[in-house]
């Protein structure tokens, strides 16, 4: 083994051969999955679900009311009581919960509707695909790829695979509430790829996160950072039907 004065850290040992060796081709591909492919509906949308389900909804038609909820929101996010118990909140579900409440609480249109709008945050339907999310995860299985999600997520995001039809387009999902661990742990990754059958350096991981996904290259995996941004068009996911190749 080659030892250098500057060490790259990492969690994977490849031996003198595979280090001489040429990288091999990617055999599976890891997603995150908020932010990558899928997304949550609108801010609108989500309260206006709030507000039929607890009949605050004539609230949300007064004017400037969306731009005081948001604000107010934005507002309550900052507060440091809040912002301690976003820390490992995808941990597990009781701790995701306590910080959705805890942040909601702060906001007058939420007040006492926290637990509806937590069940409104998770219902099946309340998250999407992305446009490009389908086709992309389509070709890969098409072409024999395996495909795994490596989330930090606090419920089962199967559910929503499953109301979009794609779960059979996905081998294994590796979620941090059922984990007990967030990413960057390279254990998350390792397991996806212990999951699929891959060899780490044949795996490629796919996020919207350069700390969090960008870890997985500490396990040997090969990484590509999409833009965080909310774009409607086109997001530079069919890249990575490139980068397989």
């Amino acid at each position: 083994m080659i030892h250098t004065l500057f060490e790259t850290p990492s969690a994977y040992r490849p031996g003198d051969a595979e280090m001489a060796a040429p990288v091999p081709p990617v055999q599976a591909v890891l997603f995150d999955f908020s932010n990558t492919i899928f997304q949550m509906i609108d801010l609108e949308t989500w309260l206006r679900r709030v507000g039929a389900a607890t009949g605050r909804l004539a609230v949300l038609n007064e004017p400037g009311s969306m731009a005081e909820i948001s604000g107010q929101l934005r507002t309550a996010f900052r507060l440091p009581s809040v912002v301690a118990l976003q820390e490992g909140r995808d941990l597990s579900s009781a701790q995701h919960r306590r910080a959705m409440h805890a942040w909601w609480e702060q906001v007058d249109f939420l007040r006492g509707a926290e637990e509806t709008a937590y069940r409104e945050l998770t219902a099946p339907d309340a998250w999407i695909p992305y446009p490009d999310t389908e086709p992309v995860l389509r070709a890969l299985h098409e072409r024999g790829l395996r495909i795994a999600i490596v989330s930090d997520f606090a419920w089962d995001l199967r559910t929503h695979l499953t109301h979009h039809g794609l779960d059979a387009l996905i081998d294994t999902c590796v979620i941090s509430y059922e984990q007990g661990r967030e990413k960057p742990d390279p254990q998350l990754f390792l397991k996806a790829c212990a999951d699929l059958g891959a060899d780490p350096r044949a795996t490629l991981m796919v996020g919207d996160n350069p700390v969090r996904d960008g870890g997985a290259a500490a396990c040997g995996l090969r990484t590509y950072i999409l833009p965080a941004e909310h774009r409607t068009g086109e997001r530079g996911l069919t890249d990575v039907l490139r980068l397989v190749t």
